[in-house]
């Protein structure tokens, strides 16, 4: 075989066998993606509201009369420190009532965002004092400051009404306008959330302005009382002693003051 031929057949051979050499794997490039960014908590509606509820009476205060008979000074005024509260006909006391739904409505209050602080710690104590709960709303600069209460009326009296301060000039002119719009967002909130009418022997459709009430009159942050029914009354007091309808109250009452923070 010639030389010639002898490198030409060297070239095929060689041009077959690379035709069956596959062609190496391509590495896949390592690429670092984002990470996705973690999302912010939701804001719920009362965040950074500080809200003050107010329990009215206590259990403790009917065996230290001395104590919550103590005059203090409610700017028109003396008054007792504080007092026993009413009942139903079957015995169930007003302190009783108001603790259960303050206790209800701080969790509902919560959720929403807003830091609670009530003005007793429990249903077993004296007190505190009108001007002390006015103060504990006071030095918490609270958003809004809700007393609750039973009212004790006569027995043909029902429903409900919210209480508002009255204009003390030099006092609480800077409160009685927000306290107002309090009253009106706890009146409809409340009305609407129970079924509950207002009342028909005390203020002009469910609300009742006043002067006489230390824990008013002595806020410096916007503040209401709300007499959620009457205990006297036969129809309010049997949806007052239920326990499911004590929440039914503390869902309406925690609308109207997101209604008014939010």
């Amino acid at each position: 075989m010639s030389a010639y031929r002898a490198a030409v057949l060297a070239l095929v051979t060689l041009a077959a066998g690379c035709g069956n050499i596959a062609p190496p794997p391509l590495e896949r490039a390592a690429v670092d993606l984002p990470r996705p960014l973690d999302s912010p908590p939701a804001a719920r509606p009362l965040d950074g509201k500080v809200v003050v509820i107010d329990p009215g009476h206590n259990g403790g205060n009917a065996a230290h009369p001395r104590e919550i008979n103590r005059q203090v000074d409610i700017i028109t005024g003396r008054k007792a420190c504080n007092t026993v509260g009413t009942a139903t006909d079957a015995g169930y006391p007003e302190h009783a009532f108001t603790w259960d739904v303050a206790s209800r409505l701080k969790p509902i209050l919560e959720g929403m965002g807003a830091t609670v602080v009530l003005t007793r710690p429990n249903d077993k104590g004296v007190g505190p004092c009108v001007d002390v709960r006015a103060a504990i709303g006071n030095k918490a600069k609270a958003d809004a400051v809700l007393s609750i209460h039973g009212d004790g009326a006569r027995p043909s009296g029902h429903g409900f009404h919210v209480i508002i301060p009255g204009l003390l000039p030099g006092h609480n002119d800077d409160v009685v306008g927000p306290s107002r719009r309090l009253g009106r967002a706890v009146r409809d909130a409340y009305r609407a959330g129970t079924g509950i009418p207002y009342a028909n022997y005390t203020g002009t459709n469910g609300l009742n302005r006043r002067t006489d009430l230390g824990g008013l009159n002595l806020s410096k942050r916007p503040a209401v009382f709300i007499e959620a029914g009457n205990m006297r009354n036969r129809g309010d007091a049997a949806k007052m002693s239920r326990p499911a309808f004590r929440e039914r109250m503390a869902r309406a009452l925690a609308d109207g003051l997101r209604r008014f923070l939010d």
